[in-house]
């Protein structure tokens, strides 16, 4: 829409402030107080007011017509034998009385002879009293008290949100209402590296556009999609993207909104919510954060009490699946805590399908990173394929953080572009946390810190599963006195001998502190931290244990079996005595191996205290060519060598000519023709495999 303004500026719509209120109570006491100025007044007979009259103690008398009373106003030394006080504060600047007589009249006759009598002399006025005054006076501050109470409980009761607010729209639903001439601009082009998820939720929106193609063939629209995965990975942005694809109303909502600090609010907004989406059906209704609402029952920590959240949750399970038709209604929600949910709410019937959106692989992360560089100026320097090996286990947010991270280090340098060293900078930034470079360090603590850095990158260097080393620092960064970057392979499955490198190259510090200092230090905390963990996991989940063979206490419900263990005293012994094998062995293999390359070792810690930062080249030179250092690399060109044979297989398949000369020759040639692409496919993952077992 246009601008109808024409000086082109925005008129400013006007809003009614608290704080107003507020200043329009304090002026009506202010009013108040002056207009009554604080005096003392009082009602007395008129007998009373007679001797006062002849005594000469009134200053000016008020006779109000229609109302059959006066107003008389004292003499100080009169009000102060009155009010029997002599302080003039209390007494005002006016004091008064209040005197109901017979009529106007007949007053007039009483001071006829007042005057004649005593000689009373008092100016008299005659006047009409004012109705609204007195109902101002009367009923203005219960009016003022009512408006003030309704304004605090339509804040209370979330304001003008979602469902037109106030204190009798409190169990309104707040979802927010995206259809095609919104706001929203995102589109399935935005989200990258979720194929599989992608395609699940585009089919749903594609049911949306056109039932009668899958209604032909008998199929029903899905109720429900539960989008499930780890915090960062997109599953509210891939929920942003059907707002935007779709052309039918999206509501969208959060889990929290359902839970009020009154008692069946959340319920009353669950059946509003489905009471508009079945006016504007065909719709998609989208919660976020389900687990805020969807947590099984029973298991609760208010030990069986009338839950609130278990009240919203029956209502929730009676809307998408009761006896109520939601014909045309798909409820897609996310969550990262699917474990927690109701089996009820995941049963088939509610959410019919649990799309799975993972952590991206390395071909998802170099699609993510071209969506987030769209909008960065970068250098040819920049190579997206070395930034996805770099950032492994990064989430879509991790990777959208590190892109601005890098721009605004590019900015804080005064560069024109965003360089690959920005990005480098950036990565050990989120990695690592701030260097600390001013940070306080004796020669002897940063001549430990080098050679417990070097007894990582030693190790690492000639196991064989060890991650390959990038870089090492003895700069503090974050709360760690030094640190060491790898470059880790994405397993699908982790081999025992892996797991024991790993931690044979984690004890790598400890080890060499003892061996060549002669006395261990608190520096490998965190390294006994993870060593003993994995030990855990290679005894009692993963079944790996020379004593405790193929047997894994690991609950994957979530439940962790309450308050006792699945085992017993003695078998809770031998676990503990596996643990302390496995890392003692691996212990001594870390010490075998640094005495072997004793002098490489000195040599780089030596090199570390010198220049504080050393990379792969630099250990290189020392160790000569690490003997495990193309593997990862080697099954990365593995794979962009089967992805492009199968690329070119599809070219020349739908390149050729049918040259058969039957019909039923036709058919054969294309189902050939059909399968080859198939088999092209089906090759990398092969070949992943063996590398990977290899």
């Amino acid at each position: 829409m246009g601008n109808n303004n024409p000086q082109g500026g925005n008129k400013k719509i006007f809003r009614f402030n608290l704080y107003w209120m507020y200043a329009i109570i304090a002026l009506s006491l202010i009013g108040v107080y002056y207009m009554n100025d604080g005096s003392s007044s009082k009602e007395v007979t008129w007998s009373e007011f007679e001797q006062i009259a002849r005594d000469g103690g009134i200053k000016q008398i008020t006779v109000y017509t229609n109302k059959d009373y006066l107003e008389a106003f004292l003499s100080d030394s009169t009000a102060q034998k009155v009010f029997n006080t002599s302080d003039s504060q209390k007494l005002g600047r006016t004091p008064k009385l209040y005197v109901n007589i017979p009529d106007a009249a007949t007053f007039n006759q009483e001071v006829s002879k007042w005057k004649e009598e005593s000689g009373f002399d008092t100016q008299i006025k005659y006047e009409k009293s004012s109705d609204f005054g007195d109902m101002f006076w009367s009923f203005g501050p219960i009016i003022l008290l009512f408006v003030f109470w309704f304004i605090i409980m339509r804040r209370m009761s979330g304001g003008g949100g979602g469902g037109g607010g106030g204190v009798f729209n409190v169990g309104k639903a707040k979802a927010q209402l995206f259809d095609k001439e919104g706001a929203t601009k995102v589109s399935f082009k935005d989200v990258a590296g979720l194929s599989e998820a992608k395609q699940e939720v585009e089919e749903i929106v594609e049911f949306l556009r056109n039932p009668k193609r899958y209604n032909e063939l008998g199929g029903k629209i899905p109720k429900g999609a539960l989008l499930v995965g780890p915090p960062g990975t997109g599953k509210t942005l891939l929920a942003k993207a059907v707002a935007g694809e779709a052309n039918v109303p999206f509501f969208s909502m959060s889990g929290s909104d359902f839970v009020e600090m009154f008692v069946g609010v959340g319920a009353s907004r669950v059946r509003d919510l489905f009471r508009q989406a079945k006016e504007k059906a065909p719709c998609i209704i989208f919660i976020d954060e389900i687990d805020a609402v969807g947590r099984a029952r029973g298991r609760n920590p208010n030990m069986g009490s009338n839950d609130e959240r278990e009240n919203t949750l029956n209502q929730l399970l009676t809307e998408m699946d009761g006896f109520g038709t939601n014909s045309g209604i798909i409820v897609l929600a996310a969550t990262n805590r699917a474990d927690i949910l109701d089996k009820a709410l995941l049963r088939a019937g509610r959410f019919d399908r649990q799309i799975y959106v993972e952590l991206p692989d390395l071909n998802d992360r170099k699609e993510i990173f071209k969506v987030h560089l769209r909008g960065v100026k970068i250098d040819n320097t920049v190579d997206i394929d070395l930034l996805a090996r770099q950032t492994p286990g990064f989430s879509g947010a991790d990777i959208a953080n590190v892109c601005n991270e890098a721009a605004l280090i590019a900015a804080r340098k005064h560069k024109q572009w965003v360089q690959k060293q920005d990005f480098m900078d950036a990565v050990d930034r989120i990695i690592g946390g701030l260097e600390k470079r001013t940070k306080i360090t004796t020669a002897e603590e940063k001549r430990s810190i080098a050679i417990h850095e070097a007894g990582h990158a030693s190790l690492s260097w000639f196991l064989q599963y060890a991650n390959p080393l990038v870089k090492v620092t003895i700069v503090p960064r974050g709360k760690a006195l030094g640190a060491a970057w790898y470059l880790p392979e994405e397993r699908q499955i982790t081999p025992k001998e892996a797991m024991l490198d790993e931690m044979c190259a984690t004890l790598g510090g400890r080890a060499a502190e003892e061996l060549f200092i002669g006395r261990i230090s608190t520096g490998a905390a965190n390294d006994l931290e993870r060593v003993t963990k994995q030990a855990y996991a290679i005894v009692a989940y993963f079944g790996m244990s020379e004593e405790l063979p193929n047997l894994s206490y690991y609950d994957s419900t979530g439940q962790e079996y309450g308050f006792t263990k699945p085992y017993s005293e003695e078998t809770a012994r031998i676990i503990d005595r596996e643990v302390s094998r496995i890392i003692n062995e691996q212990y001594e293999r870390a010490k075998k191996i640094l005495l072997e390359h004793a002098e490489g070792h000195a040599r780089l810690a030596q090199v570390l205290i010198e220049r504080e930062v050393i990379f792969t080249e630099d250990v290189e030179q020392i160790f000569g060519k690490r003997p495990w250092a193309s593997r990862s690399e080697e099954i990365l060109r593995v794979n962009e060598q089967a992805q492009k044979e199968a690329e070119k297989a599809n070219e020349t398949v739908t390149n050729e000519p049918a040259t058969a000369s039957s019909p039923a020759e036709a058919d054969s040639s294309n189902e050939e023709k059909k399968a080859e692409p198939t088999e092209e496919k089906a090759s990398p993952e092969n070949q992943s495999d063996n590398n990977v077992k290899a």
